[in-house]
């Protein structure tokens, strides 16, 4: 891992000064510049050459989702957008991902000082495995429509978990499920308002049903629930049909909700499975899918090539927990054929 050399760009003077003190705090992270604007980003960037920028989206003059595109366009690296957790600022952030940011970090402007020196005190890790992270071109669709009009569901449950550039990575996955697709469970590290408006906005686009997971929700074929309330972690409860539930408890290492305890329990139960860890930050997912993998059930985990951040996938996989490292493009065919009849 290579240290982060990072531009600071926001409109607000206090706001540059109060984000640079923080991450020249992080370890392994410099600040090399601040901007005021994409005018002043751009030559700073030529300049200073940063692995890694943290860009505002609100700016006078080009806003920071112009800017992104620019940056995306001409030279990509690894971008952190700066968001409020508003209905609109989700929705922008969803957008950014699109444009390829690797991390959408929320402003906490309404937060007590303790509350804000906590919650920035999370950015230096997140531009760290930013600038550790892979800048790529989305690959282009597959045509998956044969594989699916022969999907017949054999019962297994599908368990997936994801944080750093997991909105992103769902997004393409999860557009080749069939309406009749696995009954499906989702842990993602990310804000509430994000994931309900990345619900919002893929559910026209895919052929089965996304919902927000709800504790006591049934399992069921053609349904997936994706888990991110990050006050509350989600298990697996064995039934006909089983359920999930959701609990009131600490953070797991770190994590809420905790892949390794949705692995687990889903380990414990002894059903028919399959567990996928994707891109994102840390070791989450690696303890609970060697659970799974010693249970008899099927792992496999995105591979780091494809994986915008590699850390989670690289530690399932160093846990002994996986047995398939495979490509995005190839997750979603790998994952269907296991749940799959035929």
């Amino acid at each position: 891992m290579h240290e982060a050399r990072v531009l600071v760009v926001d409109d607000s003077a206090a706001m540059r000064a109060l984000f640079a003190d923080v991450l020249d705090q992080s370890r392994n992270v410099t600040v090399v510049g601040t901007a005021a604007n994409a005018a002043e980003a751009r030559s700073q960037i030529a300049e200073l050459r940063p692995n890694v920028v943290t860009l505002d989206v609100e700016m006078p003059g080009m806003s920071g989702i112009e800017f992104l595109e620019e940056i995306m366009t001409t030279s990509p690296l690894p971008v952190v957008m700066l968001s409020s957790l508003t209905q609109s600022g989700a929705d922008t952030s969803l957008k950014a991902y699109e444009l390829g940011a690797v991390e959408c970090f929320p402003k906490p402007l309404k937060a007590t000082p303790e509350q804000f020196a906590k919650t920035v005190g999370k950015l230096g890790k997140i531009v760290l495995a930013a600038a550790n992270s892979n800048v790529r071109d989305k690959p282009r669709a597959r045509d998956h429509a044969n594989a699916q009009a022969q999907f017949e569901w054999n019962g297994h449950i599908a368990a997936l978990s994801a944080s750093m550039g997991g909105i992103d990575a769902l997004g393409e996955l999860l557009a080749q499920w069939p309406a009749n697709c696995p009954a499906t469970v989702i842990s993602l590290q990310t804000e509430l308002a994000l994931a309900e408006a990345f619900i919002a906005r893929i559910s026209d686009k895919l052929k089965c049903t996304i919902k927000l997971a709800r504790d006591g929700a049934q399992l069921v074929q053609g349904v997936i629930h994706l888990a991110a309330d990050p006050a509350r972690h989600v298990v697996f409860e064995p039934g006909q049909p089983p359920r999930l539930r959701l609990i009131d408890r600490e953070p797991v290492d770190g994590a809420r909700p905790c892949a390794d305890l949705l692995y687990g329990t889903i380990a414990r139960a002894g059903v028919p499975a399959v567990g996928a860890v994707l891109t994102g930050m840390g070791a989450d997912g690696a303890k609970g899918l060697k659970l799974m993998r010693d249970a008899g059930c099927e792992t496999l985990a995105q591979d780091c090539a494809s994986a915008t951040v590699s850390e989670a996938p690289s530690a399932a996989i160093a846990a002994g927990a996986v047995q398939r490292e495979l490509p995005l493009d190839a997750l979603s065919d790998a994952i269907l054929a296991v749940c799959n009849m035929a």
